[in-house]
């Protein structure tokens, strides 16, 4: 199938490598992942989970998930500030895609 969409059209117009343009990265999947498992998780607690992953690059991949509506940023007015983050329905519905690249990487790995 792959194959059928580089050789008809440009690689850059399928959605092959539209899926992977919103995927990139080391820590959007894990990301994405951990917000399938936990739902709804706090921006603390992402770091928590990533562990060696800086402020600035988990901020800049949120607010790229978010601008690509993957995930959906609620804040609350509060003192101190309160933020969660939380998978989107179009979110959830990249993470059959995801959860077939684990099962994939289960029975595959070496």
């Amino acid at each position: 199938m792959i194959k059928h969409y580089i050789e008809e059209a440009n690689f850059q117009d399928t959605g092959f490598s539209y899926t992977l343009s919103l995927i990139s990265g080391k820590y959007k999947m894990v990301i994405l992942y951990c917000l399938m498992e936990y739902e709804t998780v706090r921006f603390n607690e992402l770091r928590r989970y990533l562990k060696n992953i800086s402020d600035k690059t988990l901020s800049a991949n949120l607010k790229e998930l978010e601008a690509d509506r993957l995930i959906v940023r609620k804040e609350y007015p509060q003192i101190p500030p309160k933020v969660e983050y939380s998978l989107s329905e179009r979110g959830k519905s990249l993470m059959v895609v995801l959860d077939q690249l684990c099962v994939w990487g289960e029975k595959n790995k070496e």
